[in-house]
């Protein structure tokens, strides 16, 4: 039942982000900001408050960081060895590669872990999230600047890492780290304010996801993306669950892990393979494709470390 309440009204939000596109009450010029609204503001308000004000010494589990960082990238190379024995070639296989790791952690992952674990799994999938974002990013623009065209498609790349140093939520996470760590006590209204901000960032989010779906995108590429999807809602949290359960971690450690790896194809990979010459189209679809599936396939990973 908890699965169920946590699942369902995650995706009824984005189903309704998804209609109000379609009735333009989610127009293309309210999309842009809005989005920007929560990636620089709403997400960062929300990390932050919850880890300046919790006890990191009881949050962090080095273990599961360790296990959760070599799933994601063992992931990667399962989908570039699937890559390589298909024969995509160049951009295709870029997009292919990194849609199939670059997780949708501050829109999916946090709704998951919130509803399903409350604040203290937020606290932990926060100081996680700080770490697996900058190692799928670093890895994401060495894939794509390794598939790039020969004529200059990964010029960008310098200004991705400065984009990736520069990273809100990143930022936001190491902050807040830093202020819990520090011992010094939170204003009454800055935490408020704080949390007004951050009560915005899942609901608008989720309503953002819903409004990106592009089922036109879906009629074409089907085949690959649904490949790399696979990759990302079902192999590479395998992986992470096998490390896991042989570590002997309780589901309370790893569950914030789990959720993070098993979530849908980030949206910013759609940006990244636009900048860094990898195939646009190919990153939507497997966007809209992965989220879709991961209604299913989250509620089975839940099940099955319940």
């Amino acid at each position: 039942m908890q699965i169920y309440l946590t699942i369902v009204p995650i995706f009824l939000l984005v189903a309704l982000g998804w209609f109000a596109r379609r009735v333009g009450l989610l127009t293309s010029e309210f999309m842009v900001p809005a989005n920007r609204l929560v990636f620089y503001i709403g997400i960062p308000a929300m990390l932050f408050v919850s880890l300046a004000k919790a006890s990191l010494q009881a949050s962090i589990q080095a273990q599961m960081v360790l296990y959760t960082m070599a799933a994601l990238v063992l992931g990667c190379l399962t989908a570039w060895l699937a890559a390589h024995r298909m024969r995509i070639d160049g951009a295709t296989a870029g997009s292919f590669v990194q849609s199939a790791f670059h997780g949708n952690f501050g829109y999916i992952g946090f709704a998951v872990v919130f509803f399903y674990l409350g604040e203290a799994g937020l606290v932990r999938a926060g100081f996680l999230a700080g770490f697996l974002m900058i190692l799928q990013n670093t890895l994401a623009v060495l894939i794509l600047q390794f598939y790039a065209p020969s004529e200059g498609g990964g010029r960008h790349s310098g200004r991705t890492f400065l984009k990736i140093a520069g990273n809100p939520v990143i930022c936001a996470a190491l902050a807040g780290m830093a202020y819990s760590l520090s011992g010094l006590p939170m204003p009454v209204v800055a935490e408020r304010s704080l949390k007004i901000l951050a009560g915005m960032a899942l609901p608008l989010a989720l309503l953002i996801i819903g409004g990106s779906l592009n089922f036109q995108a879906i009629r074409s590429g089907l085949a690959l993306a649904a490949g790399s999807a696979a990759i990302k809602l079902l192999i590479t949290p395998a992986i992470a669950f096998g490390f896991y359960r042989l570590a002997g971690l309780a589901p309370a450690e790893y569950l914030p892990g789990l959720i993070l790896l098993a979530c849908p194809t980030a949206t910013v990979t759609y940006v990244m393979a636009r900048e860094m010459g990898g195939a646009p189209h190919l990153a939507v679809t497997t966007i809209s494709v992965s989220t879709l599936l991961s209604i299913a396939t989250l509620a089975g990973w839940l099940a099955l470390a319940r």
